[in-house]
Order: structure tokens, then C-alpha cells, then sequence
């Protein structure tokens, strides 16, 4: 398959969806960030160039490479505007809404971009089958903060073709990310695991335990976050959607049975820093 990616167009403006931006525009790929709300595109924005300087004052990057990445920078609120040879979807963990982004995309491109889903828990394969050409859809499964951790999943669903899958290992290399290929399985590899580092910390606040002391815990054991501080981070909604779909994967095995704790939180309003509030509150900047 003769195909180069040039040019990136990344679905979903929260967190994940600016720190893949974030890695693709520092690794010389124009980078199209999309939102339907314009709102969130406008902080996306301000929030990559924040990120950008951080990393500057840090002296992980050079002031001219982020001033660069800025500049290869667009984005984007109409689904239109999704033309791209890879398109990556960091929307949220909802079967329908991946479907319905990817059958506009495909259209959009005439079939001939790549379409990757960020999904953590849901199947490739079924993301895949809405799709008039499913060999082109594959995982490509980053963990937060996107623009640091190394780690890519690459998913094959059940028709992802040998070409498609051999394209993203490439393009992981070329952005810095370390790349293991993951059966299209509940949680893929990580998530199936890390459900128990969070279900288990649960476990223990229900019966009394609490989030600063297991955190204080886990720190101390080498983690550089602990469980509750990580559920904030990453959104409480979107672990507990990520913790349900595995547990429901796995026809409703104990062991991945969600926590009332984070139901509660989400019925609350209260996501983690997001929100500014979660298992711990945070300043609203």
C-alpha cells in the first residue's frame, strides 16, 4: 500500500483530542483539531498553546518547535471539514456517535483516508461495521495526557486490512509513540488490566478507605498518580463509561462490576478537574 500521511484530522477537542494534536503538529504533520461546539475548539486552542509552553519552559522542546506546531494548528466545527489522510476520533465512548462520524468521514474522502477510532473500550470491529469499506477503520488507542505517555495500542477490527494496520505503526513511530498491537477484545490490553487498579481503590473508599490516603499510598509506591487523582484527570465519566463497557464485555463479571462511588460523582456533575471538581477540587482557570 503506497500511502503517506501527510496531513491529520482529529475528531473531539477535550483532553485526549489536543494532546494527539499536540504530538502530530510537533512531528511536522498539519493538524486539523474538529469540535461541533466552537467554544471548545477556542480553548482546545488556547489550551495546546499552554501546553506548548510548558513544554518549552520545561526545555523539552525549543521555543521555534512550538511556535512551529502552533502554526500547523487549525481548527474546525463542521464535519465537513474532516478531509485528511489519517482522521483520528477522540469523541466520546458512544457506539452510535463513532458510527455516524465515520460514515460522514469516509464520504467525505471518497474512502481513501485512513479512519482510526481512539476508543479504549469499545469494539473496533463494530465501530468498523457501519462503514462501506471497514478495512480502512482500525484503534489507535493513545493514553492521557497524549502529548507524554508513549504507549499507542493498535487494534485490529475484523476486517482492518495488513496495509492499514502497517501505516499506523509508522505513523506512531514517527510522532514518538512506542506501538504494540492489541486484540479487539474488552479494554484491548491496558484497560482490561488498569480496570482493577480503579475498581479495587473503589472497593476500599466503599468500605471506608480514603482517596488522599490511597493516592499518599500508591505514590509512594513508585506510581506517579494515584488511582483518584488519575480518575480526575481523565474525566470520572469517561473511566466509569470505559469500566462499564469492559464489564459488560465480559457478560457482567464481578470483578469489573462499575462503582456506585463514581455514579454518584457523575450524577453530582462532578467529573474531576474538568468540572473542577471530583474526587478532589481544583481552581477554574
Amino acid at each position: 500500500m503506497a500511502f503517506e500521511v501527510k496531513t491529520i484530522g482529529i475528531a473531539g477537542a477535550g483532553t485526549m483530542g489536543q494532546g494527539i494534536a499536540v504530538s502530530c503538529a510537533l512531528a511536522g504533520y498539519e493538524t486539523r483539531l474538529f469540535d461541533v461546539n466552537d467554544a471548545a475548539c477556542e480553548r482546545a486552542f488556547s489550551l495546546i498553546r499552554k501546553t506548548l509552553l510548558q513544554l518549552t519552559e520545561k526545555g523539552r522542546i525549543t521555543y521555534n518547535a512550538s511556535a512551529e506546531a502552533v502554526k500547523r494548528i487549525s481548527i474546525a466545527t463542521a464535519p465537513e471539514q474532516l478531509k485528511a489522510d489519517l482522521v483520528i476520533e477522540a469523541i466520546a465512548e458512544n457506539l452510535e456517535l463513532k458510527q455516524n462520524l465515520f460514515k460522514q468521514v469516509e464520504a467525505l474522502n471518497e474512502g481513501k483516508a485512513i479512519l482510526a477510532t481512539n476508543t479504549s473500550s469499545l469494539s473496533v470491529s463494530n465501530i468498523a461495521s457501519a462503514l462501506n469499506n471497514p478495512g480502512q477503520c482500525a484503534g489507535l488507542h493513545f493514553f492521557n495526557p497524549a502529548h507524554i505517555m508513549k504507549l499507542v495500542e493498535i487494534v485490529a477490527g475484523a476486517n482492518t486490512t495488513p496495509d492499514v494496520l502497517s501505516v499506523l505503526k509508522t505513523f506512531a513511530e514517527s510522532i514518538g509513540k512506542v506501538s504494540v498491537y492489541a486484540k479487539d477484545s474488552p479494554g484491548f490490553i491496558v484497560n482490561r488490566v488498569a480496570r482493577h487498579f480503579y475498581v479495587e481503590s473503589l472497593l476500599a473508599v466503599e468500605k471506608g478507605a480514603s482517596p488522599e490516603v490511597i493516592d499518599s499510598l500508591m505514590r509512594a509506591s513508585g506510581f506517579k498518580m494515584g488511582p483518584f487523582e488519575l480518575m480526575d484527570l481523565i474525566g470520572i465519566d469517561v473511566n466509569y463509561a470505559v469500566t462499564e463497557s469492559v464489564y459488560l464485555g465480559f457478560n457482567k463479571a464481578p470483578k469489573f462490576k462499575p462503582s456506585p462511588v463514581q455514579k454518584e460523582k457523575i450524577d453530582k456533575g462532578e467529573l474531576g478537574r474538568k468540572s473542577g471538581k471530583g474526587f478532589y477540587a481544583y481552581a477554574q482557570k
